[in-house]
């Protein structure tokens, strides 16, 4: 069977998967449980001065009959005191020490409270700090969170301030509240850090009760702007990683992917795309420790049907493929094959086509909203045997009808 282990700056486990910062990493109980249920690390809830969190503060988006596509909170960082916290990472490292124990952290923004919280840290044994720059609700007011992840050269000073006193591996975990995700990136990787996170959540507004009048999550006739994640994330989370993992300067570091992942073929897609492993916590919420049973078990197959022994094998394999709009071969179409005996005369593909898109089908024919499987099957083909880009096309002077 291939090998699924996982080694992210020296911190070793057994699969790639961990526990994102979040409420089902926030104590002990949780944690022994989702190393029992055989994760194969977690990201302590993130650490910091005292906070106080409103009820409620959770809510979710459903489309059709999915629940949680998408899922808001408004929860701050840990509102357990410090030293439980310290002692309940140090008991858990010591019942599971193959497993990989990172702590987020999030200071006051000053380098005495960062060096002190790091040195506290440091000495329960944990294997590596991801610095919290993303939370887009309640610290940003407070100068901390996104607030720092959005401007660049806090962001660079802050980590300077870490690495003047980290002696265990450093992840900075970048906001994806901002218009590119690699400004500040970069200055994380100039300022030392040793890895990169993304994304956090993304700040929204879920919906609005229509008889309160209030949006959700509801907190005595007022709302917040949470922080949104969860499958509907996903596209999100990929576009930026890949921005990561194509700079010069950024994607020379070890990504730990973050948003959407709910099945191991997601897990697939964010290494393909250059990360090194992946964080999970909205599908743990909804489904419960044990789905780390069919992550691995999904990884493992797949990586056996197509040959590959280590996650090394394919990280990344698919960064090079995303290039720009210009770089595309006119000269290649997919043209829709429509099987005759399937089809069901429903007219869904016409009133799609005719209505919204390129009336390229007649009534007499039979896409994607068609109701039969296979029915609408997508072909390759080429209008010309020769690759022609957008630059080369307009350098010829051709004629923009001729396709």
């Amino acid at each position: 069977m291939a090998n699924i282990s996982s080694n992210f700056l020296g911190i070793k486990s057994p699969n790639p998967f961990w526990l994102a910062s979040a409420p089902p990493t926030d104590k002990k109980y949780n944690v022994l449980r989702a190393f029992e249920a055989g994760w194969g690390g977690v990201v302590w809830k993130t650490l910091g001065s005292q906070v106080k969190n409103v009820s409620s503060r959770y809510s979710a988006v459903n489309f059709g009959a999915k629940k949680m596509m998408g899922f808001n909170n408004i929860e701050l960082i840990s509102d357990r005191p410090l030293d439980i916290n310290l002692k309940e990472i140090k008991e858990c490292l010591k019942l599971f020490p193959d497993r990989a124990m990172i702590v987020s952290l999030m200071a006051d923004n000053d380098r005495k409270s960062w060096h002190e919280l790091i040195k506290k840290v440091e000495d329960t044994g944990a294997h590596g700090l991801e610095l919290n720059f993303g939370c887009p609700h309640g610290m940003t007011e407070r100068g901390m969170g996104a607030a720092v992840g959005q401007d660049p050269e806090i962001a660079c000073m802050v980590v300077e301030w870490v690495m003047e006193v980290a002696t265990i591996p450093v992840i900075t975990k970048l906001t994806p509240n901002v218009h590119s995700v690699v400004p500040t990136g970069r200055s994380v990787v100039m300022a030392g850090t040793n890895a990169l996170s993304l994304i956090n959540t993304i700040q929204s507004v879920t919906g609005v009760d229509l008889d309160t009048f209030v949006p959700n999550p509801y907190v005595a006739g007022k709302s917040v702007f949470g922080g949104y994640c969860g499958p509907a994330v996903k596209p999100i989370a990929l576009k930026m990683l890949t921005t990561i993992a194509q700079d010069e300067m950024t994607g020379k570091m070890p990504i730990s992917g973050i948003g959407g992942v709910s099945t191991w073929k997601d897990a697939v897609e964010f290494m393909l795309l250059g990360a090194s492993n992946v964080q999970v916590c909205t599908a743990a919420m909804k489904y419960g420790f044990r789905i780390i049973e069919d992550l691995c078990e999904g990884l493992n197959n797949w990586m056996d049907e197509k040959g590959f022994n280590t996650l090394n094998d394919f990280i990344g394999k698919s960064v090079p493929t995303v290039t720009h709009w210009e770089d595309l071969d006119i000269n290649y179409h997919h043209v829709a094959d429509i099987n005759q005996d399937k089809c069901i005369h429903c007219g869904l593909c016409h009133i799609a086509c005719e209505d919204t898109s390129h009336q390229a089908i007649k009534l007499t024919y039979g896409m994607l909203v068609c109701p039969v499987e296979k029915c609408i099957t997508m072909k390759e083909q080429r209008v010309a045997p020769e690759y022609v880009n957008w630059i080369e096309w307009q350098k010829r002077g051709l004629p923009l009808n001729d396709h």
